[in-house]
């Protein structure tokens, strides 16, 4: 059941907490259901669930009017997906309301510069971001250039230069960084991964002069080594949903 398999991914944070002695709470579950129908993510609300994560703007939407409408206490929706230029308004607003509590997959300044101009224009609340990166290298992962940082000058300033530029520009909150780590068979080997995000967010936040709370990493086959190295958001979706 659903709540079982929550139980047991809640006590696997729980443990990778205690290893890093870190608090519980410093670390939020966010439920992936991206194509789980409403009734799962009822139950998964039932169960204590209230971060939820999608990642086709078309397909969360019209989800989770439906779910808000049948849950009493607030949830907090993040967008953890690809979006496209022309799904942009509607990670701002859909039906006149704000929908997404944090956008994880700000993957480029044009994105960037797209979400800053439809909040501006809508007079609405600064949106809040995570600018995603990609710090393994891999050509198939999307995001902000920044494998070999820490030992490449050049790519350090530029990355430093592209965060501050987005910092900088009005509509959005800046939160943190997002990164995706390579599937392996053994969670250790993305430790490294996690601790370059980790160590770079340390980096901008003393460049930027401003705090960079979050660190959105690992999912379900690491994310009790991404605890470790500093997570603060796990996107677990498997776990929960399969088993």
């Amino acid at each position: 059941m659903i709540a079982d398999r929550i139980a047991i991914v809640q006590a696997a944070i729980a443990h990778a907490c205690d290893v890093a002695q870190r608090p519980v709470d410093s670390v939020t579950l966010v439920a992936v259901c991206k194509t789980q129908p409403v009734a799962a993510i009822l139950a998964a609300a039932g169960a204590g669930i209230r971060h939820f994560g999608e990642n086709r703007v078309e397909e969360a939407n019209p989800k989770l009017v439906e779910v808000n409408a049948a849950f009493a206490e607030p949830l907090t929706w993040h967008m953890i997906g690809s979006i496209q230029s022309r799904k942009a308004k509607d990670v701002v607003a859909y039906g006149g309301q704000r929908r997404f509590g944090l956008v994880h997959s700000v993957d480029d300044g044009d994105l960037a510069a797209r979400l800053s101009r439809l909040v501006m224009e809508r007079v609405a609340p600064p949106l809040p971001v995570l600018l995603q990166v990609n710090v393994s290298g891999e050509a198939s992962k999307s995001g902000f250039e920044a494998a070999g940082w820490e030992s490449d000058a050049d790519v350090r300033q530029r990355i430093s230069d592209q965060v501050r530029v987005v910092a900088g520009l009005p509509g959005l909150m800046l939160r943190g960084l997002m990164t995706m780590a390579p599937i392996v068979d053994d969670m250790e080997a993305v430790r490294p991964v996690f601790r370059s995000l980790r160590l770079l967010r340390d980096h901008l936040q003393q460049a930027l002069g401003q705090p960079l709370p979050d660190l959105s990493m690992g999912m379900t086959d690491d994310y009790p080594v991404a605890i470790e190295e500093g997570a603060t958001l796990v996107r677990v979706g498997r776990a929960i949903f399969s088993g």
